[in-house]
């Protein structure tokens, strides 16, 4: 028996997909088929968010079908044992998490085994486990919104975690799927640093740590896969980037709340280098954002740090994630909404790190998809390398 199993993990916030072209929907598909036939891995987990997208009371058809097609590709024919979880029972406000989590094993792999929640135990896979509506009674997957009460000054929304146990020939692991809360307003993100919406992230982040860490079964190393929102510092960002620049607050009239931060360089033509609005964040020189994937803005992307003791990352050499223009001409370009973040990520737990066995520097990839086509706004990432197992 191989004593590894090559394991492929993505992350996609597949949101905008549903909202906009089918020709994005399938440049989307063909990046990941082309990924699953570079690395062609033995076991594949993806992670979608925000199925059905924005608008997802028109669109949940679309997005059954954009499941289906997957399963039923002939790209993903040699996966002969498929289980799917798709939260899509918006009717069910308290409990809707627009979560999708689809796993693929293939046919050499044997011994693979799934947890049923309910009477503790595991067993094998051996057939196709579609679960598309509503999951309650579903014992395989643990499914939570977070609770109402978890930020009483911001509205709920479908926002969680989905979680399923694996037994890789003899490794148990757990892979969890999560959707963090985003940044509401680019002008209070970058009132203080760490900002509010960073705090509300790390109290969620911790609460699904604790979940999956609890003692209502035995801990496993965990992966956790999915849209975070992380952000940068962006108090400590626009402070950069405006350094050399005179800076106007522009005010609402009735108040004094800000509405409107413009940034224009002292020179003679005094061109406006930022401006910065509630959805607005247009930066002069956006190629400052792609130079080197975004290199320079690693020091700013400090969410992840406060999780150190439980939690590690391979290191990240691909541009932000989010927000990609939808426009399928420009593929590179950053919509002028957001300040680009790496909000899609691949954490694990220190132990699930330690059975990722490192050959050579090609062994594991961490990168983006479709660098250079249209995905939607957001570039899913993903996580390729060769898992301890069998005992070695």
């Amino acid at each position: 028996m191989d004593p590894f199993t090559d394991v492929l993990l993505v992350t996609a916030n597949v949101g905008s997909l549903f909202d906009t072209l089918n020709e994005i929907q399938n440049k989307w598909l063909q990046e990941l088929y082309k990924t699953v036939h570079s690395y062609k891995p033995q076991f594949i987990a993806l992670h979608f968010q925000e199925v059905g997208g924005k608008n997802y009371t028109a669109n949940m058809d679309r997005a059954e079908d954009f499941f289906k097609s997957i399963m039923f590709s002939t790209e993903m024919k040699d996966y002969d044992r498929v289980c799917i979880y798709v939260d899509n029972q918006f009717q069910a406000e308290n409990t809707f998490t627009a979560l999708g989590s689809m796993y693929f094993i293939h046919k050499k792999l044997k011994n693979v085994s799934q947890y049923d929640f309910n009477v503790k135990d595991f067993r094998e896979v051996s057939r196709q486990n579609v679960n598309v509506g509503s999951l309650n009674g579903v014992t395989t997957v643990e499914t939570e919104k977070f609770p109402k009460g978890f930020w009483p000054d911001f509205k709920w929304s479908r926002k969680g975690f989905m979680r399923t146990r694996w037994i890789i020939h003899n490794q148990g692991l757990d892979l969890v799927n999560v959707h963090l809360f985003h940044d509401a307003s680019n002008l209070i993100a970058c009132e203080a640093s760490p900002s509010i919406y960073s705090a509300n992230r790390q109290n969620a982040l911790r609460y699904v740590i604790n979940r999956i860490s609890d003692s209502r079964y035995a801990p496993l190393p965990f992966f956790l896969f999915g849209d975070f929102n992380f952000r940068l510092d962006t108090l400590r960002l626009v402070q950069h980037l405006s350094n050399s620049t005179n800076v106007q607050k522009v005010t609402k009239d009735s108040s004094n709340e800000v509405e409107k931060i413009i940034c224009e360089e002292k020179d003679n033509d005094q061109q406006v280098l930022l401006q910065i609005e509630e959805k607005l964040f247009a930066y002069l020189h956006q190629a400052f954002f792609r130079e080197n994937n975004g290199s320079a803005l690693l020091e700013y992307d400090k969410e992840v740090v406060a999780f150190r003791d439980v939690i590690r990352e391979e290191d990240i050499t691909f541009p932000p994630s989010y927000p990609y223009s939808e426009d399928y001409t420009k593929p590179t370009q950053y919509m002028n909404t957001r300040c680009p973040a790496w909000c899609d990520r691949i954490l694990m737990s220190h132990s699930a790190q330690e059975f990722i066995h490192r050959r050579d520097e090609e062994t594991i990839v961490y990168n983006n998809m479709g660098a250079n086509v249209c995905m939607g706004d957001h570039k899913p990432v993903f996580l390729f390398f060769p898992l301890k197992t069998n005992g070695h």
